[in-house]
């Protein structure tokens, strides 16, 4: 193959989601040449893997993509669907990225001479830096025992679910209570199905909290601003589940008590399948009383908050369970249960075999500081919690990807020094 031949691109971004236009438009605002590789189409993920009615859990206002912020008539409210997906393209037209859709990155690689060479499906380039933007949500996690299931049993992951009516007549199944879990069981449990949920260790907060949205009260607190290196647990904190919370019919609380008030069968978390019986863990109280810790306790922190700085707001409260599992069920006979469909909330893994350089850990996750790693020229970014709460959202990802693009000027202009000084010897 002659090298010479191969296009050559300062700056190879890999993925077309937000976080990779949003590094896009920083190279542009510096004149940095790059190209986005995009194995679907832009934003792909926010059209083909969420469901009909979902809707951000955070507020517009906080929708910040560079040069692009959030100018539609409800800052305080939650865009749905089509309008999460008419932003998007809003915010697409105003980078005008290099993008070419379509496009899979086989292989990237690095250089004897320095640099990477990249072999995508339309062909082979080299680059200077490679910013990975591919998010880590590639694989959908299904458990090994899902193949042991009865075949009459429809099953799918929650990337695949879009509403209830795509699914059988009969009872429901929900596994994981993470927020596509908590919210994907509201949904089906809103539309009159009947839904067994079995929950996992995931926390919530209120929605709203002495007159204001939670969210803002923590913005006020500076928790959004909060980077992995000061928070208690560190890089720990990327392995966390998120609260769960909607967004839906104006924002609202999801409580899983009130739930099961209402019909909807809670359980422990799944664990197996003996080929009759689904079998659960005893762990459904103390899942609930830690999610509910975790609630008053984000109260409590904002409590704290309103007296220190003698803001005048609504008294204080504390949520009281207003249901409790009469007992723990650690089995249920799956062909007298009714269930006909499951829907897998538990989670994606990542994939980046394609990335052939030394740059992850021993669990196979990219190692980093702020998404620049130890080999100069590879950067990751759009990352839950690459440097804050709000990295792997419209939040902070703009001001990531500004950070990536600063430190790529400055990798550059050191090569190009170098070169220069070399020239000149």
């Amino acid at each position: 193959m002659n090298e010479n031949l191969i296009q050559h691109y300062p700056v190879v971004i890999v993925g077309g989601g937000q976080a990779g236009l949003s590094t896009s438009y920083h190279l542009r605002q510096q004149g940095i040449d790059h190209v986005v590789f995009e194995k679907n189409k832009a934003m792909h993920s926010w059209e083909t893997q969420r469901w009909d009615n979902f809707c951000l859990v955070t507020p517009n206002w906080q929708c910040e993509l560079p040069g692009h912020p959030y100018a539609g008539p409800d800052p305080d409210g939650f865009m749905k669907k089509d309008e999460i997906l008419s932003y998007l393209k809003g915010f697409r037209a105003a980078v005008e990225p290099p993008i070419r859709e379509g496009v899979s990155v086989r292989r990237v690689a690095p250089q004897p001479q320095g640099g990477f060479h990249v072999s995508t499906t339309s062909g082979e380039v080299t680059a200077d830096a490679v910013v990975v933007a591919s998010g880590g949500y590639h694989e959908p996690i299904v458990p090994r025992m899902a193949e042991r299931l009865p075949a009459d049993i429809v099953q799918i992951h929650s990337a695949q679910y879009r509403n209830a009516d795509q699914l059988p007549a009969g009872d429901v199944l929900v596994v994981g209570s993470g927020q596509s879990g908590a919210q994907i069981a509201e949904d089906l449990h809103l539309a009159g199905r009947k839904v067994h949920l079995a929950v996992g260790n995931a926390p919530r907060c209120a929605r709203f909290y002495r007159g204001r949205d939670v969210v803002s009260w923590l913005a006020d607190m500076s928790y959004y601003e909060m980077s992995v290196d000061e928070h208690p647990l560190r890089e720990g904190v990327r392995d966390n589940t998120n609260h769960y919370v909607t967004g839906r019919d104006g924002g609202r609380d999801i409580d899983l008590r009130k739930f099961a008030l209402e019909g909807m069968e809670l359980y422990g978390v799944l664990r197996d399948y003996d080929g009759a019986e689904l079998i659960f863990e005893t762990n459904l109280t103390q899942a609930l009383d830690g999610a509910d810790r975790t609630y008053n306790g984000i109260n409590a922190a904002i409590d704290h908050h309103i007296l220190e700085n003698r803001i005048d707001a609504p008294p204080a409260s504390v949520y009281e369970p207003v249901w409790a599992p009469p007992t723990e069920r650690p089995r249920l006979d799956l062909a007298s249960s009714g269930i006909a469909a499951i829907v897998w909330c538990i989670g994606f893994r990542p994939d980046f075999r394609w990335l052939d350089v030394p740059v992850f850990n021993g669990a196979g996750h990219p190692q980093h500081r702020r998404g620049v790693t130890q080999r100069e020229g590879v950067y990751f970014i759009g990352l839950p919690w690459l440097h804050t709460w709000g990295s792997g959202r419209f939040g902070s990802v703009g001001r990531d990807a500004a950070y990536i693009v600063d430190h790529i000027a400055g990798h550059m202009a050191a090569r190009t020094g170098q070169a220069t000084q070399g020239s000149a010897a």
